[in-house]
């Protein structure tokens, strides 16, 4: 099996392609960024943009971490990793405006900006796991719930040591061994968007089921208030999928087109439909943490409500 170090050497050698070139450098870098061969990203990035998306993820990060304090669930660690990591990438964005060319940071960039979601799957798989073994409703899931996170874990590792493997071919001098690369690290990505899909699909299927076949679990007898509803976590899971989904593909539309299309060199675009839509999948989590209404698993009852605390 590849190591970590090994898959993570390949994958930026892949990111190393986009920046590379044989032509003498601009002596202004700023004049006309996107005709600029030395700068990967093709345009200067807006510090102010910046500083706003960093300010938020950084916020929504320690945000998170005080709820997990409060109401537990350190099972959603990762998502507080994936957070921190990726406002960690925005952060170097700073870096880039001041030093278009340094492919240095534009590695460290990279890669804390498009590994750092695999947190947030993580943690929506975790999440389902839980949710569902919370109501004792197995039986509606096709896979069983401590077994979501495993299989869609392993389907993540194996799409991304495709993408690792396609980098490493995208760097070399052969045109034929190049073009292969892009299309394996594509592949790769459709094969992540089409994972992450088919989880989705079977998270709406699982409400379905527990909407038509169990009635006790779906309409509370007696009613609970909204913020300790069981549906109201489940929505907002719904809406972190989304968010996820639309980052998944635009990133296989923009790797498509290639590293000079216009979804890759158009900074409104990479906010728009990669940063902000992950706001909103990990944000959602901060008025609905999943500690709030999953309790430990001695605790559940089928009417899928949190018990009330013995005093």
């Amino acid at each position: 099996m590849l190591s970590g170090k090994y898959l993570s050497s390949l994958a930026l050698l892949g990111v190393v392609q986009a920046a590379r070139t044989g032509l003498p450098p601009p002596g202004d870098p700023f004049v006309d960024p996107y005709n600029d061969p030395y700068n990967p990203l093709r345009y200067i990035p807006s510090n102010v943009l910046t500083g706003v998306s960093f300010g938020l993820y950084f916020l929504t990060a320690t945000t998170l971490a005080l709820c997990m304090r409060k109401w537990g669930a350190k099972w959603m660690l990762c998502l507080i990793i994936g957070s921190y990591t990726f406002s960690l990438g925005l952060a170097l964005r700073f870096g880039l405006a001041k030093d278009p060319h340094s492919k240095g940071i534009y590695i460290a960039e990279y890669l804390f900006v498009v590994l750092s979601p695999c947190a947030f799957l993580a943690a929506d798989y975790i999440l389902l796991g839980r949710l569902v073994e919370h109501l004792n409703a197995g039986q509606y899931l096709f896979i069983r719930p401590d077994r979501v996170m495993k299989i869609f874990l392993a389907s993540d590792l194996f799409t991304f040591a495709i993408q690792a493997c396609g980098g490493g071919m995208s760097t070399s001098n052969d045109p034929d061994k190049l073009r292969v690369g892009q299309k394996l690290f594509l592949t790769g990505l459709a094969m992540q968007l089409a994972s992450f899909a088919l989880f989705s699909a079977l998270y709406i299927v699982f409400l379905i089921r527990v909407y038509k076949f169990a009635p006790e679990i779906w309409h509370h007898e007696p009613p609970v208030p909204w913020h300790r509803n069981w549906k109201t976590l489940a929505a907002a899971l719904g809406l972190s999928c989304v968010g996820i989904l639309i980052r998944s593909v635009f990133r296989t539309i923009e790797l498509s087109e290639g590293y000079r299309g216009h979804l890759a060199t158009t900074e409104s675009l990479f906010y728009g439909l990669d940063t902000y839509p992950l706001f909103v999948a990990v944000a959602i989590y901060v008025p609905f943490w999943p500690g709030r209404f999953i309790t430990q698993p001695s605790d559940v009852t089928r009417r899928g409500s949190p018990v009330e605390e013995k005093t």
